[in-house]
Order: structure tokens, then sequence, then C-alpha cells
């Protein structure tokens, strides 16, 4: 497994990390084994961090996380998120300094450890400037609480807006061969100022795989029975296109989510993406995605297969993009 600097000054990572939204069931039904399973192939493929969130079944992530490292004696460099009001209505965030470190606090206990490499603002709360959240994550910073702090689902002005106060680790935003919306600015900010971009879902939650989803099992999960993307006539739009690079990808000898992987770490040395699995067989699938590297004839092919703009559907259902900022 290749390595990344996260950030400008940061620790140095793996190139590939660990999402672990999954092992709180979001993509269907798991067990406390199938997550450990996954946390072993993770670290025996070189993987070093993981990114998880206080939301994530309420605190479940982090929880089996720390289990799972308190079990087996190995630390991870671990990432995770805050400012979504857990339990809350749809789209209630708070950013106050005593929400922050009290979702804090209970992350770091969940995690079993005194101290995470990084921490997010999950959701953006409107009433609180951008500069006082910045305050406030440098303050935990200074504390020893936290190695950086970055957030999640921004735009590139907001994001400026707050290098001005203190640097910023890492950005974390959706982005795949089929959601470019940071190629319109976001890739190009993080990378002028020297913070990581995180994409999560480099892998579209699940299209880019070497076995087509099947629509019965895109509506059987309750995050995409509404989904704009996994929905008739869109999703088998969306799946004609990537049968066409799952094509390609059999002709170049390359695991489906491998490759794809591999396109989200070509774009620039400061991505380091988060794909997110509860298998770890699934994980074996892509972990290896970091040696693949593309001839210029291969992205051009890649390009035409998929230009910017092609999936049908928005990312998000208007229900689901509550609290996210929306640029250009």
């Amino acid at each position: 497994m290749k390595m990344r600097r996260l950030g400008r000054d940061g620790p140095e990572v793996s190139a590939i990390a660990l999402g672990c939204m999954s092992f709180a069931g979001f993509y269907g039904k798991t067990t406390r084994e199938e997550s450990f399973a996954t946390l072993d192939a993770a670290r025996a493929a070189g993987i070093t961090f993981l990114d998880t969130a206080e939301l994530y079944g309420k605190g479940l992530s982090e929880q089996i996380i720390g289990d799972w490292m308190a079990d087996r004696g190995h630390r991870f460099q671990i990432a995770t998120k805050g400012g979504i009001v857990v339990g809350g209505a749809r789209g209630e965030n708070d950013n106050s300094e005593p929400h922050l470190r009290r979702a804090l606090e209970g992350s770091l206990t969940r995690l079993g450890v005194d101290r995470v490499a990084l921490y997010y603002v999950h959701r953006r709360d409107w009433s609180i400037s951008i500069e006082e959240v910045t305050e406030t994550l440098e303050r935990f910073r200074q504390e020893g609480l936290i190695g950086g702090f970055g957030f999640s689902e921004i735009a590139p002005n907001s994001l400026r807006r707050a290098a001005r106060v203190a640097p910023v680790m890492a950005v974390q935003n959706e982005y795949s061969l089929w959601s470019r919306l940071p190629d319109l600015g976001l890739i190009r900010a993080c990378k002028e100022l020297g913070t990581a971009f995180v994409p999560f879902s480099p892998l579209a939650r699940g299209m880019f795989s070497d076995q087509p989803m099947s629509l019965e099992h895109a509506q059987a999960m309750p995050f995409l029975h509404a989904n704009p993307r996994f929905v008739e006539p869109n999703f088998s739009a969306n799946l004609a296109v990537i049968e066409r690079f799952r094509d390609l990808c059999r002709v170049k000898d390359w695991s489906v989510p491998a490759a794809a992987l591999a396109w989200v770490l070509d774009q620039g040395d400061h991505l380091i993406p988060i794909p997110g699995t509860r298998s770890a067989a699934h994980l074996r699938d892509w972990a290896g995605a970091s040696e693949i590297t593309f001839t210029d004839d291969e992205r051009a092919e890649i390009d035409l297969i998929m230009p910017p703009g092609w999936a049908h559907g928005d990312r998000y259902s208007d229900a689901q993009i509550v609290g996210i900022e929306r640029y250009c």
C-alpha cells in the first residue's frame, strides 16, 4: 500500500483509507464479527487510516473500532466527525463549542483513545460562522485532543475562509467517476492550501463492482431507496454506462472497484479516498488500487466512457441534501 500525507503537516497514512459507515448498517445488516474481519483485512492490506463519525449508528461504528483496537492491540490513525445532532431532526446541526466538545469527548471514549488524527465538522451549522467554528477546532488541536481538523461537504469559498483562521488538514466531500462537483474548484483549493481532499463514496455506493447491482438490492437499502440515481429510469441508464466501463476493465484485467478507485487516486497526490465496506472480501477487491497506473490512452478511454456529468439523477434527494453546501 502506498502512502500519502494527510495535509501539509499531518502524518503519513495509507493512500486508501477505510470508511466505516457500513459498520452501523447503513447499507444492510452486519455483525460485529463481520466488522472485525473487515478491520483485520484492512490491516493486512496495509491500510493505516479509518474514517468514522459519531452519527454512524449513534456511536456504534466508533465503538466497534475501539473494541477491535483493544482486542487486537493495534492502533489505526482515525478520523471522526461531529456537529450533527444525533437523534435530532434531519438537518439539525450544532457547531457550538460545548456541543462539539461533548461530541468529541464521546468519540474519544468509544474509540478508547485520548486523541484522534483528524476531527471533522460533519455538517455546517448556519447560525455560526465558519471562522468561529474554526477557532473552536483549533483550540481542540492546541489542547492535544486532535491532530488536525477539517470539514465535510463544504464549498471552496468556505474552505478559504476557514484557512485564513488556521490550517485546515482535510476536506471530505463525495467524489468519484460519477460525482465530479469537486472538480469545479474544491480539489484545486485543497491543493493550493495544503489541505488533503478525502473523497467519500469513491465507488459510487457499490455501483462500481465487478458484478452489476440489481435494482432489488438497491431498493432494499433505506439509504438508497429514494436516491435519484437508484430509481428508474436513472438506475438502468447508469448501469448501462457502467457496463461499458466494466468491459474496459475486463480487457485491462483490472477489477472494477480497483480501477474506479485508482482513477480517484490519479486526480492528485493530495487525494485520500475512503471506500466503505462491511465485507473483508470486497475490501480485498480494491485494496490494490494504489498499484494501478494509467497511461494517457487509458485515461482518455475512461473519459470517453464517463465524461463529467454523465450520471443520470442527482447524487442526493432533496431530503438527503439538507445541510450540504452547494456551489457553482
